[in-house]
């Protein structure tokens, strides 16, 4: 897995102040329009709900990832040995950071989702940071990246600057002796300008990459956060490695249903409604706050947040608890701080309710 390399220097210092294990539903209290959680709420298409709810009746039997994980594999081009169905994207990372425990030289990306970090410091690890920085629209740059670093994080689309890196981009931090964890939670939230190719970016079903491990998460589109379902894409050899450190019937039978139904190709082409509806939404979202005196969205949003910043925005906040609206701190996401914020995209009648609030709140 590692590269004939001399011992790495010590990683610099890190702002271990920043609260890793904060996420957006601790910013939701009821009577609070949920601007902060990026789960689609939406009801339940039968397609969905029928196997979710029929697989109630085999819960006395232990859990069969068998078919679900075939179909999964199916989905993505790829045999069921290159697939690992996970309680949720969450679990993946903690599988990673305790499989590969013997990782010379961590490094995390950020801005992104703050779990990976969490996890890999609870194995263990000592993280180093790799920071984008906001003049490039948190671009990635892939010769920030310490080219003996062994095992890297990234996200696409990034949460929270909802960023979309290009692919080839993404593939060039991947090489031999390293492992490459690519955060695709969000990818099904993706589109091409043209509205015609969902998920234009991703490398779920690259097969050529050495070492990369793509992150899926079925929790964010389909409103399952509750339901906890998710899975790993690799070599086979690394998902097997990765499936030795799994609990033993981590994924529950509804889970299992969710999966084998979300991977069908209705499914995937409800996906692909849902992300041309929500480029839609996200465009008047933008727009609207664009128009806002000393609001700037962060970079070329891509997926169903879009992240701003204004000086002041901590009180901003708070000011949009007492109107009502709940939207993410920025603060605890490595790489940003107290006047970024992190808005979900919603319909346009949501939007424009929240946008004239947040107008009256700046005008004050």
């Amino acid at each position: 897995m590692h590269p004939q390399v001399t011992a790495p220097p010590p990683a610099p210092e890190v702002d271990t102040e920043v609260d890793l294990g904060h996420h957006g539903d601790a910013e939701v209290v009821p009577g609070l329009v949920d601007l902060a959680v990026n789960v689609r709420r939406a009801p339940m298409p039968d397609w969905l709900a029928d196997p979710v709810t029929a697989s109630l009746g085999d819960l006395a039997s232990y859990p069969d990832p068998g078919p679900a994980r075939a179909a999964v594999a199916a989905r993505h081009g790829r045999p069921s040995a290159e697939v690992l169905l996970t309680a949720g994207a969450a679990e993946g990372f903690v599988l990673l950071a305790r499989a590969l425990h013997d990782a010379r030289r961590p490094v995390v990306v950020h801005p992104q989702f703050t779990e990976p970090e969490a996890a890999l410091r609870a194995a263990g690890h000592r993280v180093e940071r790799v920071l984008l920085p906001a003049g490039t629209g948190f671009r990635l740059d892939p010769t920030l990246v310490p080219a003996d670093a062994d095992l890297v994080f990234v996200g696409n689309p990034t949460n929270p600057t909802s960023v979309l890196h290009p692919a080839g981009v993404l593939a060039e931090l991947a090489r031999p002796g390293r492992v490459l964890v690519v955060d695709e939670a969000f990818a099904d939230t993706t589109i091409d300008p043209e509205g015609t190719a969902a998920e234009p970016e991703s490398l779920a079903a690259r097969r050529d990459l050495p070492g990369v491990v793509v992150v899926r998460s079925l929790t964010k589109t389909w409103g399952l956060a509750g339901l906890r379902i998710g899975y790993l894409l690799g070599p086979a050899d690394l998902i097997e490695r990765l499936a030795a450190v799994q609990p033993l019937w981590a994924v529950g039978t509804p889970a299992l249903a969710a999966a084998r139904a979300c991977a069908t190709p209705v499914a995937v082409a409800a996906e692909r409604e849902i992300a041309v509806r929500l480029a839609a939404d996200r465009e008047h979202l933008v727009r609207r706050l664009a128009a806002l005196p000393g609001v700037r969205v962060a970079g070329t949003p891509a997926s169903a947040f879009v992240l701003i910043h204004r000086p002041g925005a901590a009180d901003l906040r708070l000011a949009l608890r007492a109107r009502g609206y709940a939207v993410r701190r920025g603060d605890t996401f490595p790489g940003l701080g107290a006047d970024w914020l992190r808005v979900a995209v919603r319909d346009t009648a949501t939007t424009d309710a929240f946008v004239a609030v947040l107008a009256e709140i700046l005008e004050a």
